[in-house]
């Protein structure tokens, strides 16, 4: 029966299931129920979503099947940034936020104690 299974699932050949450890063979069995699983899940969630998608109420909003994630930040992109930023500020004052505004047609907003 092992033999079978692998022949029909991973096209392995006698003399390549024969040269597999029993431990190997568990890895692949194990490896391929959780493959099995996951798909099985991803199914479920898609054919729920499609179901709910199309049982919504009028005007109700529609649900994404994957939600979006936020890109973890490059923290050495961003630590270079600040340090230029830093430094053109410590070269030319705090001008460039001015001019970011000016640029854009928008007036800096002021504080209370400005």
């Amino acid at each position: 029966m092992d033999l079978a299974f692998f022949v029909v699932n991973f096209g392995y050949t006698k003399s390549d299931y024969m040269a597999l450890t029993e431990t190997e063979k568990a890895f692949i069995r194990k490896e391929y129920e959780r493959k099995t699983i996951n798909d099985a899940t991803y199914l479920r969630d898609a054919v729920f979503n499609a179901v709910s998608n199309a049982m919504r109420k009028k005007n109700a909003k529609f649900q994404e099947l994957f939600k979006k994630k936020q890109a973890k930040a490059d923290i050495e992109f961003n630590e270079n940034a600040m340090s230029v930023v830093l430094e053109v500020e410590e070269r030319d004052g705090k001008d460039w936020v001015k001019q970011i505004y000016k640029a854009n047609g928008l007036m800096k907003p002021r504080r209370e104690g400005d």
